[in-house]
């Protein structure tokens, strides 16, 4: 086992060395974060240690006001200590891992690394965060022994939500070294690729490259801005960003850094000159257009509209709608390689400058094996985790077609490098074969077939099921329990966006009783993109405008049992939440026993933006945990405990990461928090079956004393006062006294004991009374027909 990193120093308090130092004590690291002292203090300053370590201690109070938030828990700000490269490069003696991150100039690395080689420990790694500089340049007059230790660890901007790290080897970089980097990358919940010690690496390289390709040929099919957009984002299995609003999200100017290292370095790469910015982009940098952080880049935000930056009148203009036959017959095709390879075989401009771009990205990646990276694998990995690609250049070659796709290369002139030709000349038809975890790849430099390297702890469920068929206890349309091994079962829900409908449910009553009959435990876990989005509206819709409320009914009715049923199976329920995880799949959560949620887990329950109330059991959760400790006779105590969660359903409110979800209690304190999605259902498994082995009990039926009506009214009178300020409508208020009657326990006085079947009667009398509202079936309908929520 790989030695752990427990504490840590990171140089230089910018925009990446504090999301570096924030994530790195999100993850429980004792961390300095070290800066310059600042210039010209006054002498009454000139000795004080807090105004001399003042810019990392700024940049730590920035931190804890920035939108995305920047750490995980904000107590983890404690466990970062400011200091100056002047006063406190002592303190690097201490620590297992030193991260440079200051300003992109190899001097002014250099010359750090001169002060730090002084300063570190045995066995202290030092690591770079260099997104492109050279890191033998950099330890080149570093000793023999601190250059095995040394080594690049490119993380990408922002830290905390972006999932690659490049990890990049020097001369003498030991294995040692790169054992412990890993380990620690995935510790963090980093996907590690190796790249090599070149311009930009990998992600950056290719990225770019594909980027720049799209602007440098957009003239050849007539193109505007927002027509590039539009096909060079979902269309391409790329982003929604496109390439134009990639790049004011980016920022221009850095862009502009990157492009320029890789056409200044690069002079033996023969497609240098698509690293060169054509001068209308040029001009628009100088004239400070630097993208979305100076207010205009590409795009210029006016009001609540988007213009589109005009080259013919260099002034922004309202963006013309984009319409092209290619895009339009694609657009119901979910799965992203059969997405591209549908378009580009249709025959418009938007089709053919797809297939360009498409076309001189794949060769060139492949053209660039092995100087930027050893395998198509780790390139793969790159674009998908750091540029969000929804397939690496070589997964999304074999959805095309490999050789169809060659053939149609050199009929246009293209030149294909040699290992792609002696892979289909040795029978071979795709990079990949194989179920996912006995994938194999083709080694593009020697040529032979090698096995995609595998975490034994990450699990998907389509992995196992290519395992065995045997895998599949049972299934129907909506979910299927799915055998994780060792004597635990899985509830995996398959609906479009894991949604909860009639079979979802039937499958949760089976999943009790198969577990209970034959496993010692049960996991509630999907793949996907989202742990799920919620009920399926479109059911509920239907049957209250047809007046069928019956159907309604059954279905609340449907849900709250097998909820109820799985909150007390025999058997431990572990559900692992992760992404969205909403409305009643918040509701699937809150139920079982505990969960392993993973760290960005947006947990809410947001049935008021339907014009709805939590009817899955969401409002008696919610008042077990916010009222368990407190005597539900004392109006006065019971009050805040009551509006608590009354605010947060009626404004929906949902949470950004999971350890703000338990302190909004839709997690619960002792609940487990993974920060490495691979690993979220292995551990999920292993904190269900290790409450088996410990004896499990299931919990016994509890009363609640109720908080009463008149806590009920005055939460009442609130809401008609944010009803007068204009914070909310009548029909918000509408729904937000039903959400307090409910939790206060219906016409009651304070004190009355209930039993939860009580409350879940209120959830379901109140959420059909709201499916009866014209107002509730417009917010519905809205919903279905544009994804977002009506205000009425």
């Amino acid at each position: 086992m790989a030695e752990r990193v427990e504490t840590a120093a990171v140089l230089g308090a910018g925009v990446m060395g504090m999301g570096i130092a924030a994530h790195l004590a999100s993850a429980g690291i004792r961390t300095h974060l070290l800066d310059i002292t600042p210039r010209d203090l006054p002498p009454n300053k000139d000795q004080d240690p807090n105004a001399r370590s003042a810019i990392a201690a700024d940049a730590i109070k920035n931190a804890l006001k920035a939108k995305p938030a920047v750490f995980l828990d904000p107590g983890a700000a404690k466990l970062i200590t400011p200091g100056n490269f002047d006063d406190h490069l002592d303190r690097l003696r201490e620590c297992d891992l030193v991260i440079e991150a200051v300003v992109e100039n190899i001097k002014i690395k250099k010359s750090l690394f001169a002060k730090v080689a002084k300063e570190v420990g045995p066995n202290t790694i030092l690591a770079s965060n260099t997104s492109g500089l050279s890191l033998a340049h950099m330890t080149e007059d570093l000793s023999h022994d601190l250059q095995s230790r040394s080594c690049v660890m490119h993380f990408f901007n922002p830290v905390r939500y972006m999932r690659l790290l490049e990890v990049v080897r020097g001369q003498h970089t030991s294995d040692a070294t790169i054992a412990r980097v890993e380990a620690l990358g995935e510790f963090l919940g980093k996907g590690v690729v190796y790249a090599k010690d070149t311009t930009n690496f990998i992600a950056n390289r290719i990225g770019t490259y594909a980027l720049n390709q799209a602007i440098q040929v957009m003239d050849e099919y007539g193109l505007s801005i927002e027509q590039v957009d539009k096909i060079a984002g979902p269309p391409m299995a790329r982003p929604k960003t496109g390439a134009f609003k990639l790049s004011d999200m980016v920022g221009l100017d850095t862009l502009k850094h990157v492009a320029q290292n890789c056409y200044d370095t690069l002079t033996s790469d023969p497609e240098r000159n698509i690293f060169q910015f054509p001068p209308w982009i040029t001009e628009l940098i100088n004239s400070g257009a630097h993208g979305r952080k100076a207010g205009r880049g590409f795009y210029k935000r006016e009001g609540s509209e988007t213009l589109v930056y005009d080259r013919g009148t260099k002034t922004y203009r309202k963006q013309a709608k984009v319409r092209f036959e290619s895009l339009g017959a694609i657009k119901n095709i979910e799965e992203p390689g059969q997405r591209v390879k549908a378009l580009i075989e249709q025959q418009d401009s938007a089709a053919k400058f797809a297939w360009h771009n498409l076309a001189s990205t794949l060769i060139y990646s492949a053209r660039l094996i092995p100087e930027i990276a050893d395998d198509i694998v780790n390139i793969d990995r790159a674009l998908r985790w750091g540029f969000n690609w929804d397939l690496g250049p070589f997964e999304l070659w074999d959805a095309i077609g490999v050789r169809t796709s060659v053939e149609r290369m050199q009929k246009d002139g293209m030149d294909v490098p040699p290992g792609i030709l002696a892979m289909l000349s040795s029978g071979r038809e795709t990079f990949y074969d194989g179920p996912r975890r006995q994938q194999t790849f083709f080694n593009l430099v020697n040529r032979a077939v090698a096995p995609v390297p595998v975490n034994e702890q990450h699990l998907t469920f389509v992995g196992l099921k290519q395992e065995a068929d045997t895998r599949v206890v049972k299934k129907n349309l909506g979910a299927s329990l799915v055998d994780l091994g060792d004597g635990a079962l899985a509830l995996e829900v398959h609906t479009k966006m894991n949604t909860i409908d009639d079979d979802v449910i039937k499958m949760m009553v089976t999943a009790r009783e198969e577990a209970e009959k034959n496993f010692e435990a049960l996991v509630i876990a999907n793949d996907g993109g989202n742990f799920g989005a919620g009920a399926n509206l479109m059911l509920i819709m239907m049957g209250a405008q047809s007046g069928e409320w019956s159907i309604v009914e059954q279905a609340i009715s449907g849900l709250q049992n097998a909820l109820q049923e799985l909150r007390y199976a025999t058997v431990p329920v572990v559900a692992a939440p992760y992404g969205l995880t909403l409305g009643g799949c918040c509701e699937i959560a809150m139920a079982a026993d505990a969960c392993q949620a993973h760290a960005e887990t947006y947990m809410g329950l947001v049935e008021v933006g339907a014009g709805l109330i939590p009817a899955g059991g969401g409002c008696l959760r919610m008042v077990e945990r916010w009222t368990g400790p407190v005597d539900g006779t004392n109006d006065a105590v019971i009050l805040p405990f009551i509006a608590a969660p009354s605010l947060q359903i009626a404004t929906a409110t949902v949470a950004t990461g999971a350890v703000h979800a338990q302190q909004l209690r839709y997690l619960l304190p002792t609940d487990g928090i993974s920060l490495n999605r691979d690993l979220l259902l292995s551990q999920a498994k292993a904190r269900a079956l290790g409450m088996a082995k410990a004896g499990y009990r299931p919990p016994l039926p509890r009363t609640l004393k109720a908080a009463g009506i008149d806590t009920a009214k005055s939460i009442e009178m609130s809401i008609w006062g944010m009803v007068e300020g204009q914070f909310a409508s009548t029909h918000d208020a509408l729904i937000a006294g039903k959400v307090a009657h409910i939790l206060c326990g219906g016409h009651v006085a304070a004190g009355t004991e209930l039993t939860e079947q009580n409350y879940l009667d209120l959830e379901r009398e109140a959420f059909l009374s709201l499916c009866g509202e014209e107002k509730t079936q417009a917010r519905i309908q809205n919903l279905l027909m544009t994804g977002k929520p009506l205000r009425n």
